[in-house]
């Protein structure tokens, strides 16, 4: 797989699967055994883990959207880094719903297999996120 190759999944994968909120891509876009390590929860395994990973996060946070800022691709690994952001709708990491925009930065590894995802390690600003939904409630 060359790195363009590798950066267009990537692409498809944050407009497709996040931005979009269309999980029926997940399989042209995942190993079958994808295994997921994600800022906001538990590692997952496997399609139907991280679709509920998807739908957990599309839950909380309404107009939910992922932007690649950087995005480098060498070998079989792509790193991205990311803003995320939504409208807080939902009960999200121990805070209740608030209505206000929030938003936070990260960075994804990705690594494939046969041209697709095979593993997905994600790093997001945690505390700066906990930080903001602590300001938005006052």
């Amino acid at each position: 797989m060359n790195d363009s190759a590798s950066k267009s999944v990537v692409q498809k994968f944050y407009a497709e699967v996040w931005n979009k909120h269309d999980k029926s891509v997940i399989p042209m876009l995942l190993q079958p055994d994808f295994t997921f390590r994600g800022s906001l929860g538990p590692s997952k395994t496997g399609h139907a883990e991280f679709a509920g990973y998807v739908d957990f996060v599309h839950q909380a946070l309404g107009a939910y959207q992922c932007d690649i800022l950087d995005l480098v691709a060498e070998g079989h690994q792509c790193f991205a880094r990311m803003r995320f952001s939504g409208i807080h709708r939902g009960d999200f990491l121990g805070f209740k719903p608030t209505g206000k925009k929030v938003e936070w930065v990260g960075a994804a590894l990705f690594s494939f297999k046969d041209g697709l995802v095979a593993d997905l390690w994600v790093l997001g600003d945690l505390h700066g996120l906990m930080h903001l939904l602590e300001l938005n409630r006052e």
